[in-house]
């Protein structure tokens, strides 16, 4: 008895407890309701395993003290003075308010299964005051959730979880295309990317390779030759790392990983242009499907 009576002070603590903590977190009344009601069911439940084990720890007790009668035949034991009940105990009492058992003839309906008896017993008060407190927390929530406006609807709340889904979503993708590398770009066709690829040709790559991909100091795009390879992957690590040797400065660390996807991207659309005075091929033939 005394080990279910410590699990119910465990019990109540712990949530004390974690109602403190939670609400600590609220910054205004708004989300201490919301807070309340969302962790509702918790504190019923919480409540309802209290009283269950109060409820357990009195069975033992009558029936230890029933089997302890019996084996004494009856004889009667030197009992302490008995305390008036303090505070707790009388609210135990009223909260059950459990018939004694030599008056259980009183309420007995007369059925009987196997030995086992019908009793007509009332509801405890615990579970009626909870049942009336649910009633109540459930006008007092439509007051505030869909008439007062003093709280968010489900569905207000359910859009400003879509807002900032959607913002969390644009970031996360933001940061997901800014980590593309060499080993992971594909060529993009969307027009609004290949023309922020040309911006870039043009500012960065035209006065070697020809405002047309041409070719000046540096190779031909229009063509099929390639000295490092024509794949959009091959042509993203050329940019990214550049030729020391040939005076191609690495663009990686000017420009982002996107830009280079999306310049990549638009010197592949070169290929098979005819620009005037294009230069002689360079490197190796590059075709597609053979890779």
């Amino acid at each position: 008895m005394n080990s279910i009576n410590k699990m119910s002070k465990i019990v109540l603590v712990a949530m004390f407890t974690f109602f403190v903590q939670s609400v600590k977190a609220q910054s205004n009344a708004n989300s201490i309701l919301d807070w309340t009601y969302e962790h509702i069911i918790f504190i019923l439940a919480a409540l309802v395993t209290i009283l269950a084990l109060s409820a357990l720890a009195y069975v033992a007790k009558v029936t230890f003290g029933t089997y302890e009668n019996e084996i004494s035949g009856g004889a009667e034991m030197s009992q302490p003075v008995k305390k008036e009940d303090g505070f707790f105990k009388k609210l135990y009492n009223k909260s059950w308010n459990l018939i004694p058992m030599d008056r259980e003839k009183d309420i007995d309906l007369g059925h009987d299964y196997d030995g086992i008896r019908e009793l007509d017993n009332s509801l405890p008060p615990w579970w009626l005051y909870m049942f009336y407190i649910t009633i109540t927390w459930g006008a007092i929530y439509i007051y505030i959730y869909h008439i007062s406006g003093i709280g968010k609807s489900q569905i207000e709340s359910y859009n400003e979880e879509v807002k900032t889904a959607e913002i969390e979503t644009k970031r996360y993708l933001a940061l997901q295309s800014n980590s593309v590398d060499e080993l992971s770009v594909v060529t993009l066709s969307d027009a609004a990317s290949l023309a922020n690829g040309k911006k870039i040709y043009v500012a960065n790559c035209a006065a070697c390779h020809g405002m047309e991909g041409q070719g000046l100091v540096g190779p031909n795009f229009t063509d099929k030759y390639w000295k490092h390879g024509g794949d959009i992957k091959d042509l993203f690590k050329t940019i990214k790392y550049g030729v020391t040797d040939k005076g191609m400065q690495a663009w990686g660390s000017t420009i982002p990983p996107t830009g280079i996807q999306e310049v990549a991207s638009y010197i592949l659309t070169l290929q098979g242009t005819n620009p005037p005075n294009p230069k002689a091929p360079e490197g190796e033939l590059y075709e597609p499907e053979a890779k």
